[in-house]
């Protein structure tokens, strides 16, 4: 029996994200290239994607290059966007079949022009799909997005476009590279480490986590619809106490 039997469709996460970690260290383990790890990872997106599109999310957002990646060897870095370029070509029919729009958030100028190209391309033809919004991390880290938040912001507060007494936390979502997406619910980590590593530091406030010793390319449908699982046994509070949630 799947484990998607047993999850309750009126009590799901409405916004998942995945730190995707362990190709490379699954690929040493099996005595390979850490490239074969991240080609076999981009198999497991399929997977994740399909299976979200199954249970019925709305909002998939996977860590896929951070801006501390950039720091990488050079020839894993090209082959990461080479890869990045060959598997969004590839996978643009099935997001189409699958009725997934395509969205990305980073800094993407740092993106060679390929790689640049070929994603505006399949967020152009994804756009009016109205399934899953599958949201690519890519060169991203929330210390880089907060930071040019509050550059936005000091700017347009010395400019008087702003009155800094007006600044809420709803105006501050607003200058996030995320404004318009709902806040993850659950946040799930495969690979075994047990941190967020600068990943939507600002989003992820009221988010359960979930980790897993599963490497990135074993993790497939049954591991999230597990995920899922696993969220729905946690008490939501935000706050409160538990007799308040049932008055």
């Amino acid at each position: 029996m799947s484990l998607i039997e047993q999850i309750d469709k009126n009590r799901l996460p409405q916004h998942v994200a995945i730190i995707m970690d362990g190709n490379g260290r699954w690929a040493k383990a099996k005595g390979k290239d850490r490239s074969y790890g991240h080609q076999e990872g981009v198999v497991s997106v399929r997977k994740v994607v399909e299976a979200a599109t199954t249970v019925g999310l709305k909002y998939l957002t996977m860590y896929t290059f951070s801006t501390e990646n950039w720091n990488r060897p050079e020839a894993e870095v090209q082959a990461l966007m080479s890869l990045l370029v060959a598997a969004i070509h590839r996978e643009t029919p099935d997001l189409m079949k699958n009725n997934v729009r395509l969205m990305a958030i980073g800094n993407l100028d740092r993106l060679p022009a390929d790689a640049y190209a070929t994603l505006q391309d399949c967020i152009a033809q994804t756009s009016a799909n109205t399934g899953v919004t599958l949201i690519l991390a890519l060169s991203y880290s929330a210390r880089w997005e907060i930071t040019e938040a509050v550059k936005r912001l000091a700017r347009e507060a010395v400019e008087k476009k702003i009155n800094p007494d007006d600044i809420t936390e709803a105006v501050v979502s607003d200058y996030l590279t995320t404004k318009g997406i709902p806040d993850p619910d659950l946040l799930i980590r495969t690979g075994g480490e047990q941190r967020v590593s600068n990943f939507l530091l600002w989003q992820l406030s009221y988010a359960e986590f979930f980790f897993t010793d599963v490497y990135w390319p074993d993790f497939r449908e049954e591991e999230l619809y597990g995920a899922i699982l696993y969220y729905q046994q946690r008490e939501r509070r935000f706050g409160k106490t538990s007799e308040q949630l049932i008055l």
